[in-house]
């Protein structure tokens, strides 16, 4: 195999890799009716004038499956958290009692659950589709190399560890989303 096309078969493998872990991430903010510090990875705050993480600027905990509490390490930014957090629209109410912003994690209903199901599968399809993208682009660049001299048996041999691979992701993207799926739809 020449350097070109083990070039091309590690960019398809990263860029396969990227959109699988971007996947994850995206499931992440998913709830599934149980509490978890993740829900709050998208929620910034006016910090000093400083749009911050929530995670950094206090604790989050889980003290049981339905509940997160909030304490951030100055109490003058609670009131920040309370708007930031009702402003991500995330689906709950915080309560601030002056020292900690607690919040109940209400169970989900059947209907928001299949709402919640259908968006896991568009999260899926686009994440198959960064794949299908990826596998497109190296095997084009990979048809391009024949014209460079690199014999056509070998840029077969690639387009063929190219679908391999893809199939692969493919495949996994279908298990993270069916566990996902379960994730969900189980009370």
């Amino acid at each position: 195999m020449s350097d070109e096309s083990a070039l091309l078969l590690e960019e398809a493998k990263e860029g396969m890799t990227n959109a699988v872990a971007h996947l994850d991430r995206e499931l992440v903010k998913i709830r599934a009716g149980k509490a978890s510090p993740s829900i709050f990875d998208s929620v910034k705050i006016d910090f000093y004038g400083t749009m911050t993480a929530l995670a950094q600027v206090g604790n989050i905990n889980i003290p049981d499956a339905r509940t997160i509490v909030i304490q951030p390490w100055d109490r003058s930014v609670l009131g920040a958290i309370d708007k930031a957090i009702m402003a991500a629209n995330l689906g709950f109410t915080p309560v601030n009692n002056g020292e900690i912003i607690r919040i109940s994690i209400p169970p989900l209903t059947e209907e928001r659950r299949k709402e919640m199901v259908k968006k896991v599968k568009i999260e899926g399809e686009n994440a198959k589709i960064a794949v299908r993208n990826v596998r497109r682009n190296v095997v084009d660049s990979a048809r391009k190399l024949t014209k460079d001299g690199i014999p056509e048996d070998e840029v077969k041999n690639l387009e063929k560890d190219i679908q391999t691979l893809t199939d692969k992701s493919i495949e996994k993207i279908d298990q993270i989303i069916a566990v996902k799926e379960k994730d969900i739809m189980t009370v």
